[in-house]
């Protein structure tokens, strides 16, 4: 039993973590609105900016299982605090940066790491650490749904910020707007006292050792690379595809807002299903849902409409793997290291993820459209789908995080 166990203190670890987490995704996700500006500005060429924006990928995911770890040894709050300071100061001085290296270090390195400590991992980590198993789905899904949110938000706000003030007075703009989640880390400032741990609790160094071994594991890592390459090559690239196809840069803004807003619904979703389905299936029929996407997306003609449509459809799915990828894990090893090994999932969508963001640039750079982009990602959303299915795990999650469970199929 946690010690967090009225209602009040569970919505207040749900809305706080799903607050947080809507800053910092939302100003991840609204990244690419700024590489145009930033390419005519800096005059680095696409391909270098997207290199920039690869690493970003990359770091975030790094960043996960190592916030996660420190989250797990020192508390939440601590952690927090100083992601969303490191975000705000990255974004603060990518405007004075010049050259590439510049910029992996603002936008790859600060940004990137301190979006990394106040995400997924830690967030999900501590409010599982502090709810009854009942509730956990239901928090990963609403905490999830906070992301899409500021994607939802933050996006058109981007995009007015940069027509009004220019792109270095839009990210200065956003760099104090970030600080303003600063007061949010203190509400999880004490540790989880009461947490419930894995039955076999022999630190977090068997803990890596025994995940690491398992072959369930093993294949949600496999899956969620695909995703993390998805998300990234869209969100890196989309504006750059709005703009091949003729259309203004308005489309773009409003389709990565119309994503957030498609994965609220979606998340909450998804944290409503991991609680009466089996995650593995949830998870193979979001990957299989987007490959159908991609190639419908691919043979409709490119109108506003389209692109509004395509954006409804993957946005129900887009970050929604967050909740049943994270009840896999809580599943398979229980909660006491979740932050950590759930964050180290998060790695692998962001390996994929760099090579999402990375590939588009060489793509528009040397092709002079994304074409074989979207077909790979159709290709390796099918792929997704599949290795999902032989994950090893119980049909019903009453208690998810007590016992450690390795049913046979």
């Amino acid at each position: 039993m946690t010690s967090t166990t009225s209602p009040r203190a569970m919505w207040l670890v749900i809305l706080t973590g799903a607050a947080f987490v809507m800053v910092t995704m939302g100003m991840r996700q609204s990244m690419g609105l700024f590489i145009s500006p930033l390419n005519t500005s800096t005059g680095l060429g696409i391909a270098s900016i997207s290199f920039a924006m690869a690493v970003s990928q990359f770091l975030w995911g790094a960043t996960q299982p190592i916030a996660g770890a420190f989250a797990d040894r020192y508390g939440t709050g601590r952690v927090l605090a100083v992601g969303i300071l490191l975000l705000a100061l990255g974004t603060a001085l990518t405007p004075l940066m010049s050259t590439t290296a510049g910029l992996i270090f603002t936008i790859g390195v600060l940004s990137a790491g301190g979006s990394g400590a106040g995400s997924f991992s830690v967030l999900i980590g501590a409010a599982a650490q502090r709810l009854p198993e009942e509730r956990r789905g239901f928090a990963s899904g609403v905490i999830n749904a906070g992301g899409s949110f500021g994607q939802f938000v933050f996006a058109p706000l981007a995009q007015r910020l940069i027509t009004s003030l220019g792109w270095m007075g839009a990210m200065w703009s956003m760099a104090v707007i970030t600080l303003a989640a600063l007061p949010l880390a203190r509400l999880l400032r004490r540790p989880a006292t009461g947490a419930t741990k894995a039955v076999d609790d022999g630190g977090l160094r068997r803990a890596l050792r025994t995940s690491l071994a398992d072959r369930s594991y093993l294949l949600l890592h496999a899956g969620f690379f695909t995703c993390g390459f998805h998300i990234a090559f869209l969100v890196t690239h989309l504006p750059g595809e709005v703009d091949l196809c003729g259309l203004p840069a308005s489309v773009a803004s409003w389709s990565l807002a119309l994503i957030g807003l498609a994965n609220i619904a979606g998340s909450l979703t998804a944290g409503y299903w991991v609680q009466r389905y089996r995650s593995k299936y949830i998870l193979a029929w979001m990957y299989a849902s987007r490959a159908v996407l991609v190639l419908l997306y691919l043979a409709a003609p490119k109108t506003e409409l389209t692109f509004y449509l395509f954006a409804i459809g993957l946005g129900f799915t887009w970050l929604a793997t967050v909740p049943p990828t994270a009840a896999v894990v809580g599943k398979l090893f229980g909660t006491r290291y979740l932050a950590t090994l759930f964050g180290l999932t998060l790695l692998s969508h962001q390996i994929g993820a760099f090579f999402g963001a990375w590939l588009g640039g060489i793509a528009i750079t040397q092709q002079g459209n994304y074409l074989w982009m979207w077909y790979a990602d159709a290709v390796l959303a099918a792929a997704a789908a599949l290795v999902n299915l032989p994950i090893r795990e119980a049909q019903i999650l009453p208690a998810m995080a007590v016992v450690q469970q390795r049913p046979a199929e």
